[in-house]
């Protein structure tokens, strides 16, 4: 065997014994491989509560006062309060009936965004269980992998550990050989006449 192959049968040999020390003087019997350690979640910290939702602008002030009108005065003010009613009323009506539309204008906006939000809550949360449920698959991939990865490992350096011990009774086999030919080279050369 040449130095080089010396030197990589040398190096195998001292991996497989960090690996698995017994091994090598017990024969090809490895150990069993150490068991799977299972997927640790860290430590989880307890989560602030929610900060509370601003409560909506509340209508009722809008809804009471949106008529706008003053308590008629009594006496000759009244009176003059009447005829200018008559005179600028058609104006005070038009006003009126913008303010009734504006009240409900509001009434439907603060409906309607409060629809939209709960609709956006309804959405993000799907979307997160979604990402959740994907990552946990990934995790559960990834343990599997690991798992696979890490039997894969424990196989070959079972099979290395096999080789190994073939390569060392093989060279021993080749020692021994190589001194019973020396031994019987050496008979040989007795044998033969000097001269």
């Amino acid at each position: 065997m040449s130095d080089e192959g010396q030197n990589i049968a040398a190096e195998l040999r001292r991996v497989a014994e960090e690996a698995h020390p017994e091994a090598l003087r017990g024969g090809v019997a490895a150990a069993a491989p150490p068991p799977l350690r299972a997927r640790q979640t860290p430590p989880s910290t307890p989560e602030p509560p929610p900060e509370p939702v601003p409560a909506p602008p509340d209508p009722a002030a809008v809804n009471a006062g949106w008529r706008a009108e003053a308590p008629r005065p009594p006496g000759v003010a009244g009176l003059v309060h009447r005829v200018f009613e008559r005179i600028v009323g058609p104006r005070l009506e038009a006003q009126r009936a913008f303010n009734a539309r504006l009240v409900q204008l509001h009434n439907e906006t603060l409906r309607y965004l409060d629809q939209r939000f709960a609709a956006t809550q309804r959405h993000y949360d799907r979307a997160l269980d979604r990402h959740g449920r994907r990552m946990d698959e990934i995790d559960e991939r990834h343990l599997i992998l690991q798992e696979e990865l890490v039997a894969h490992v424990h196989d070959l350096v079972k099979r290395i550990d096999l080789v190994l011990a073939e390569g060392e009774r093989g060279r021993l086999s080749l020692e021994f050989a190589l001194r019973d030919l020396r031994n019987r080279l050496a008979r040989l050369e007795e044998r033969l006449p000097r001269g």
